[in-house]
């Protein structure tokens, strides 16, 4: 895997992926970014949430769960100094479906964290990271 970041100007940069994907990045203005774009952290926490949720909606699929939507709202805490690493993640899904086994779904949860998901197990090793889940009903 492959990236490229380049500085834009001020505290804005543009990041590119391997697979030709752009994502802009600033800073606060307190940072001297002119608020353009996401934070880089915030960028992490997203790229985390986003590889937890695409196990879990390929396990719930592959189990033949009849899922429609899958939401994950995270919050995190950071450490107060240098370097502000994440110290606790808490990701609550929302799996909307027709009749789907919360079993079926705290099961696709922990098999991501525990087994599959690269960017939550790594970030687990400062972070302590915890889960919930709903179930609704279509």
């Amino acid at each position: 895997m492959k990236a490229r970041i380049k500085w834009v100007e001020g505290m804005s940069f543009l990041g590119e992926s391997g697979s030709g994907h752009t994502l802009l990045m600033d800073g606060s203005p307190e940072a001297g970014g002119r608020n353009l774009g996401i934070r880089p952290m915030e960028a992490i926490l997203i790229g985390a949430g986003g590889c937890t949720s695409f196990d879990v909606i390929l396990i719930l699929k592959r189990s033949r769960a009849e899922v429609t939507d899958c939401v994950v709202e995270m919050d995190s805490e950071r450490a107060d100094t240098d370097p502000k690493v994440f110290t606790k993640i808490h990701m609550h899904f929302t799996v909307t479906g027709k009749a789907i086994s919360p079993q079926v779904i705290e099961r696709a949860i922990a098999l991501s964290h525990e087994k599959y998901c690269s960017a939550s197990i790594m970030m687990g090793k400062t972070a302590d990271i915890t889960t919930s889940f709903d179930v609704v009903e279509v």
